[in-house]
């Protein structure tokens, strides 16, 4: 016999909360093996652009992060061809150098201390509506977790390897998790790799619906308190764990290379 089928929405999403928590293990993972994977489930879902783009996360002294080497691709990227790096983007460890561009990435570290992760890409749809110069449209519920979180740049600031465009970068983010940059592309600001994956992959599903929805009519806005529910209900430490165990399965399948050292 059915025995919660009288009990609230809320009681039911607290109890759904604590069994996800309890089911879904932390993983086991190096924060250099999930980048090498974030990197390549990124790469399969159309986030290539050359060898534009950056991902970077803290590394275990403050100050200093992991990046990928300039000159590799995203579908390249290997858990052991991370460089880590300091805040003035000397390499502490690793082979080449990093992009230059990286810099907007120090401010925003520094800004930051909740953030961990930092996703820079141009994708297609994400790129096509930066054209635009229009904020990101959250109105669909898988993308809930965007909701009020992704902060919009209007003014292009050019190649973003100078401090000024660290400091516009960093202040126009502000709180939020993510922001569309106009004529550019996006960054994800995450408070794990797990979340920066997750929101990442996300963003570029946003853009594209937006595009699609944009070509139909006029996009109708969610109620601000369901939008709001749907947000915390998504965005969640053990959410974004599950959402990268899959995204990472997936791009061990097709790239079991990405874990070489």
């Amino acid at each position: 016999m059915a025995s919660t089928l009288q009990d609230s929405k809320d009681d039911l999403m607290r109890r759904a909360h604590d069994e996800l928590s309890r089911d879904v293990a932390d993983s086991t993972l190096t924060a250099r093996e999930k980048l090498a994977l974030t990197c390549r489930a990124l790469f399969d879902a159309g986030h290539d652009s050359g060898l534009a783009g950056q991902i970077t996360a803290r590394a275990d002294e403050p100050g200093t992060y992991y990046t990928q080497r300039l000159g590799l691709g995203f579908d390249e990227i290997t858990a052991g061809n991370l460089l880590l790096v300091d805040e003035d983007l000397n390499v502490l460890d690793g082979k080449g150098i990093a992009n230059p561009a990286n810099r907007f990435h120090t401010w925003i570290y520094r800004a930051r201390p909740d953030v961990n992760c930092i996703v820079h890409t141009h994708p297609f749809h994400v790129a096509a509506l930066s054209m635009l110069e229009v904020p990101l449209v959250v109105s669909q519920m898988d993308i809930a977790p965007l909701y009020d979180d992704c902060a919009f740049l209007p003014d292009w600031p050019g190649v973003p390897v100078g401090n000024e465009e660290g400091e516009i970068i960093s202040a126009a983010l502000g709180d939020k998790k993510a922001i569309l940059l106009a004529h550019h592309g996006h960054v994800v600001a995450g408070a794990s790799i797990e979340e920066a994956c997750s929101l990442g992959m996300l963003i570029e599903r946003a853009a594209k619906l937006q595009l699609t929805a944009m070509a139909a009519g006029a996009i109708a806005p969610l109620p601000e308190r369901l939008a709001r529910e749907a947000h915390d209900w998504t965005l969640t430490p053990k959410r974004s764990q599950a959402n990268f165990a899959y995204y990472a399965r997936r791009a061990l399948a097709k790239h079991p290379d990405a874990l070489d050292n």
